[in-house]
């Protein structure tokens, strides 16, 4: 059974005066890409099965302007995680999900994706590592588990920036 991995980087958020990081919101240009990114997700993927998402402020808004109705799991350690917490966090999902979306920061999401593939000479590995804007979408399959993604075991096999 394939597995999808689709990781987002939340959209372009504001930086209001006295806002801790965490709590930033988007800013109106984040809220338009994270709809076009809804769409986008919409018309490439059958379905998905759940979500991660940080607890970040950015984060959460830019899952509800998606549109994406999947079930939900907010994690706060998504929130400046490293790609080894990434990857254990998607170790951990359950076996009847075969779409899992994360909605994450920079430079957790896009390092987790170059991690993850073992694709890293296509065209949208070398897109991705040169820039990963927000609202960017990296999707990997795998031929595996969620509990045996190790790096290097998907392929890369798009990366989108909705504009």
């Amino acid at each position: 059974m394939v597995r999808t991995l689709i990781l987002m980087r939340h959209g372009k958020s504001s930086y209001p005066d006295g806002v801790a990081d965490h709590e930033r919101p988007l800013a109106p240009r984040g809220q338009r890409e994270a709809r076009l990114a809804g769409q986008w997700l919409r018309d490439t993927q059958p379905r998905i099965d759940a979500v991660r998402c940080s607890t970040a402020t950015r984060t959460r808004e830019t899952l509800a302007a998606t549109g994406i109705d999947a079930p939900v799991v907010y994690e706060s350690g998504i929130y400046e995680a490293s790609p080894r917490n990434l990857i254990e966090l998607v170790q951990l999902s359950d076996d009847d999900v075969t779409t899992l979306l994360v909605v994450g920061h920079a430079p957790g999401m896009p390092w987790t994706a170059w991690e993850l593939a073992a694709n890293r000479d296509s065209t949208q590995a070398v897109e991705l590592s040169t820039k990963f804007p927000t609202s960017a979408l990296a999707v990997l399959e795998f031929d595996r588990p969620w509990a045996e993604v190790h790096p290097g075991t998907g392929e890369l096999v798009r990366f989108h920036i909705p504009r």
